[in-house]
C-alpha cells in the first residue's frame, strides 16, 4: 500500500518522546500473524503502520500502510525504515541483534534490544532467571560432548537437550530417555551450544502475558491453561482450571519477571506446574503470544492493543476477562484436502474465526485460530471441541 504525506516526528534517542499519540507511525519488525493483529489494533486507534519483513506479501503487510521487504542484514534498508516511523516494536524473536542496534540508534525500540537479546537465546534466558532467583527446571549449559556427558551425570535422565538459539514449537530439542552415548548425541545435535534441562513431569502448562508501560506499571492478563499437541499449542482455556493460589502465583511471577527485565511492551511467561504443585518458568517471549490470542475477543483490551499502548507510551487498558473463552489453533494440516469448510465454524454464533492471510498451508504451520466465548469454560470447551471434530474430518476440496 502507498504511504501518504504524513511524516514521522524528527527524534533522536536522546530526545525520545514520552508518548506517541494516535496519528503516529508504528514500525513492526517481522511480518507474521502477531504483527498482523498488532497492525489491526493500531489502525483501529488511528495509527499508521509499517512492516519490515524479508518475505513479500506477509500477513502483517496485508494490513499495513507500507510493507518493506529486505533482509535483516541490509543496514541501509533498516535505517531508511527506521527513519520513516516514530517507534518500533517486533513480533518474533529471531531478529539479529545487529538489526536492532541499527534501528535503535535512530528510533526508540520497545521492548529494548537487550530484552530480545536475552529472550532469543535459551542459555541467556535461563541464566537470567537463575541469577534473579526465579524458579526454573535444573539445567546445565553444554558446548561439547564432554560437557554434555558431565551435564547428564549432574541432571540425570530423563532430560531434554535444547539448542541455545532458534527454538520454538518443540524445534531444536532432543529428549534423552535412556542411557545414551554423549558423543553420539552431540554429533547428532548439530548446534555449537545448548542447554540440558531436567525433564519435568507436569500437571499442567499455563502462561501469563504481562504488559508494562513506560511508567513501569505492570498489567497482567488472566492466566491461560494451555494444552499442546506435538509441541504446538492446541487449546488455551481461560479461566484456567487450576487452583486460585497457583494462578495468583503465576501472575505475580510474570509481573516480577517483566519488571526485572525492564520490559516496555509485552512479556509472555510460560510455566510448568510440576507434580509437586510448584510453578517453574519454562520460556519467555517479549511479544504477543499465541496463548494470548483469547484476549482479542474476550478481554476489554487485547494483548495487541496493550502492546501498542505500551510501546507508544499511552496508559494501559483493562485486562478484564469479559467471558470464559477457549482458543483453538488452526494448523496447516486442516488444508490437506483444500480450504476447510468455514461454515461449520461460523454456524456457531459464539465462534470468532481469525485467519492470518498466509499464502501456503503446511503441516504444523499456524494458519489461524478460533475463539469461542460462553457462560462457562465447560460449555466453551465442548462447543469448540465439536467444531474441531468437524473440521478435522476429511472434507471435499473446494472447487
Amino acid at each position: 500500500m502507498t504511504e501518504e504525506s504524513r511524516q514521522p516526528t524528527a527524534i533522536t534517542p536522546s530526545t525520545e518522546p514520552k508518548s506517541i499519540p494516535p496519528g503516529g507511525i508504528v514500525g513492526i519488525l517481522g511480518g507474521g500473524q502477531l504483527g498482523r493483529m498488532l497492525a489491526i489494533a493500531a489502525r483501529r486507534m488511528g495509527y499508521r503502520v509499517h512492516a519490515y519483513e524479508p518475505s513479500p506479501d506477509c500477513p502483517a503487510g496485508q494490513i499495513c500502510d507500507l510493507e518493506v521487504n529486505a533482509p535483516y542484514t541490509d543496514t541501509a534498508a533498516l535505517e531508511e525504515f527506521a527513519r520513516g516511523v516514530d517507534v518500533l516494536s517486533f513480533e518474533f524473536e529471531n531478529i539479529p541483534k545487529t538489526a536492532l542496534d541499527t534501528v535503535s540508534a535512530l528510533r526508540p525500540v520497545r521492548p529494548r534490544a537487550e530484552v530480545l537479546h536475552i529472550c532469543q537465546n535459551r542459555e541467556r534466558e535461563k541464566l537470567f532467571l537463575q541469577s534473579h532467583g526465579f524458579p526454573c527446571a535444573p539445567f546445565r549449559v553444554v558446548d561439547s560432548a564432554e560437557s554434555l556427558a558431565a551435564a547428564i551425570k549432574d541432571i540425570g535422565i530423563p532430560a531434554v537437550l535444547k539448542t541455545a538459539d532458534f527454538g520454538y514449537d518443540g524445534k531444536g530439542q532432543i529428549k534423552i530417555s535412556t542411557d545414551a552415548d554423549a558423543a553420539s548425541l552431540w554429533n547428532s545435535f548439530g548446534a555449537p551450544r545448548g542447554v540440558l534441562e531436567a525433564w519435568i513431569p507436569f500437571q499442567a502448562e499455563l502462561s501469563v502475558v504481562c504488559a508494562r508501560g513506560t511508567d513501569g506499571r505492570t498489567v497482567p492478563f488472566p492466566p491461560s491453561e494451555n494444552i499442546h499437541r506435538n509441541h504446538i499449542l492446541d487449546l488455551s482455556i481461560v479461566p484456567a482450571r487450576l487452583a486460585p493460589d497457583v494462578l495468583a502465583e503465576a501472575t505475580r511471577l510474570a509481573a516480577e519477571i517483566t519488571t526485572a527485565l525492564d520490559v516496555t511492551g509485552l512479556l509472555a511467561v510460560e510455566f510448568f506446574l510440576d507434580a509437586t504443585g510448584q510453578l517453574l518458568v519454562n520460556e519467555l517471549a517479549p511479544r504477543p503470544h499465541n496463548s494470548g490470542h483469547f484476549t482479542f475477543d474476550a478481554c476489554a483490551t487485547s494483548q495487541f492493543e496493550q502492546q501498542l499502548r505500551a510501546v507508544c507510551g499511552l496508559p494501559l487498558g483493562s485486562p478484564e476477562l469479559l467471558k470464559p473463552v477457549v482458543m483453538l489453533n488452526l494448523l496447516g494440516d486442516l488444508w490437506k484436502n483444500g480450504e476447510p469448510d468455514w461454515s461449520r465454524v461460523l454456524s456457531d454464533p459464539l465462534a470468532k474465526l481469525h485467519l492470518y492471510g498466509k499464502s501456503e498451508a503446511r503441516p504444523g504451520r499456524k494458519m489461524g485460530h478460533i475463539c469461542l466465548m460462553a457462560d462457562s469454560t465447560t460449555d466453551a470447551l465442548a462447543r469448540i471441541e465439536a467444531i474441531k471434530r468437524d473440521l478435522t474430518r476429511t472434507h471435499t476440496p473446494t472447487l
